[in-house]
């Protein structure tokens, strides 16, 4: 995952830069696309947090673990997207902190999507064990694999670059791009390998929920319909995540097609790859999810709601075999 931008590879290697203002505007959209973003999101959670028919819900978990990890995503990409044309370079150990936290959730995107495919899969396909295998425990220990495995592909990149760069390298500043900082041959190497993997894990992991749920008793013809299409909403979110896997390969096709627009064609790979796919969390359960859309709206334009209140919300709790799908 390389988080070069437009300006900031020109800035390094010497080649076409942005005027002035195409840079200010391009700065401009990227932080008017994350605060949007966010603060929809940070509506999310907060809505989730007022009420406990959603904490006390593994789906929502699920859900609400992957809108905080998207925002956290999307607010440091965003900040080395604007640091790498405001300074160009920064101090390496300063940049591999945040590089080190972005692809953590970068990674943990695809993993959290699996996950709630079982989720829904064990809500349709078998209800009545819902309940003892989708656990308040469980899900949070579900929740804390993903980190490890994340971690997993990632700190063995951290560990070789500390055995390996002089102590020079940390104090020296660089351009903030992961291809800048892990530099070995091995990690580059170890990424296309743990991205192949976790590609072909997550998405048959997807499939396999999908034709299960499509297979599933036509008695639940309702949930069925619902279930299908949030599945196919997070193969959808899926596919922009992976976008991030095969960057190099999606930006040279566009360059193929627009040999001329090297930076229009770098500023669009980093709006699709970066943000687009942290735009569909939120539409997937806060807008489709009739329970969260109903919470959510007294909130997002900062109205007081004062015909919902907390206490309420354990009456309103209705099983997950009968929302959401």
């Amino acid at each position: 995952m390389n988080f070069s931008s437009v300006n900031g590879t020109s800035a390094v290697t010497g080649i076409q830069r942005d005027t002035f203002t195409t840079a200010v505007t391009k700065n401009v959209i990227v932080t008017a696309l994350c605060i949007s973003i966010n603060y929809i999101n940070g509506t999310l959670v907060h809505t989730f947090r007022k009420h406990q028919i959603f904490s006390s819900n593994p789906r929502y978990i699920l859900f609400i673990h992957l809108v905080i990890n998207d925002m956290t995503q999307l607010l440091l990409s965003t900040l080395l997207h604007i640091i790498s044309y405001a300074l160009h370079t920064i101090n390496a150990s300063f940049c591999l902190i945040l590089l080190t936290i972005t692809i953590l959730t970068t990674l943990n995107t695809p993993l959290n999507l699996a996950g709630m495919a079982v989720e829904c899969y064990i809500a349709i396909c078998i209800p009545l064990r819902h309940a003892q295998i989708c656990t308040m425990k469980k899900t949070y220990i579900l929740i804390g694999l993903i980190w490890v495995a994340s971690a997993c592909s990632i700190l063995p990149d951290v560990f070789i670059l500390l055995a390996t760069e002089p102590l020079q390298f940390f104090h020296s500043k660089l351009f903030c791009s992961r291809d800048f900082v892990f530099r070995s041959s091995y990690s580059l190497k170890k990424r296309d390998a743990s991205h192949i993997v976790c590609l072909v894990l997550v998405w048959a992991t997807l499939f396999y929920t999908y034709f299960r749920i499509l297979f599933t008793a036509k008695e639940a013809s309702a949930q069925l319909k619902k279930a299908r299409n949030t599945i196919l909403l997070h193969g959808f979110q899926l596919l922009l995540c992976m976008l991030t896997y095969v960057k190099p390969m999606f930006e040279q096709g566009l360059l193929y097609l627009l040999p001329t627009e090297h930076l229009a064609v770098r500023f669009a790979c980093h709006v699709i790859v970066q943000i687009l796919p942290r735009f569909v969390s939120p539409i997937v359960y806060g807008l489709r999810d009739q329970t969260f859309r109903r919470y959510m709206r007294r909130y997002l334009l900062c109205k007081a709601s004062t015909s919902i209140h907390p206490e309420n919300d354990t009456v309103s709790h209705i099983k997950p075999t009968m929302k959401l799908h």
